[in-house]
């Protein structure tokens, strides 16, 4: 890398910087969609490969694998880095995702100002992103899969959410996931079910965040 400080003061995350990158003029951005600190490289179309090369052969005496999208969607996830179209839908608003900073508060006017304002996107009752952790750390949730407060209510049972992402995570030893839930913040800690095939899965309602809650890794 020429031309620019890798330091975590010289780039810190959610900067971009420009340098070149073995020898090919690039555009480099600290972000991570995984949790850790990372950093995405931008060169013109015709270098991707040999770059790629290039970086890959002086990585791997250094420990560094490739990784595919499998492992970067748990990554994400021990992280509650949502997926957008998987982890909401069109119902699904900033402060119903947890990412209500984002907003432009201090803006007189933005695009979607006025339906964030409408009466249905700001009553009780709205659907919330959450964490679950099965009571058994070894039962994986299905995605999709319905929530109940009560598993032995008659049917037709009340659902008040349904689970968006569900992964083993093998870093912390159990399972994880993330739903949408009815008030779900207000009831952290506690339990809920999902009833799937064979089963109901007790979990319990967590944060989002599962692994590195304090944000010390993509920091450094």
């Amino acid at each position: 890398v020429e031309g620019i400080d890798l330091s975590p003061e010289g780039m810190p995350h959610m900067s971009i910087r420009e340098g070149k990158i073995c020898g090919v003029p690039t555009r480099l951005m600290r972000v991570s969609f995984t949790g850790e600190l990372g950093f995405e490289i931008n060169v013109p179309a015709d270098y991707g490969r040999s770059v790629w090369e290039a970086v890959y052969e002086r990585g791997a005496p250094l420990g560094m694998v490739p990784y595919g999208t499998e492992s970067m969607h748990v990554m994400r996830a021990e992280k509650g880095f949502i997926i957008v179209g998987q982890d909401t839908d069109g119902t699904v608003t900033p402060e119903d995702a947890g990412v209500g900073w984002a907003i432009g508060r201090k803006k007189a006017d933005f695009v979607g100002i006025r339906g964030l304002k409408r009466s249905d996107l700001t009553r009780e009752g709205r659907r919330q992103l959450v964490g679950l952790k099965t009571a058994d750390p070894k039962k994986v949730l299905e995605e999709g899969a319905q929530i109940v407060a009560d598993p032995n209510q008659p049917i037709p049972m009340k659902m008040i959410g349904f689970v968006t992402s569900s992964y083993w995570s093998q870093v912390l030893g159990h399972s994880i996931a993330l739903a949408l839930v009815e008030d779900g913040r207000a009831l952290m800690g506690q339990t809920l079910h999902v009833p799937m095939q064979n089963e109901t899965i007790a979990v319990e309602v967590t944060g989002t965040v599962f692994y590195d809650i304090e944000g010390g890794r993509v920091n450094g």
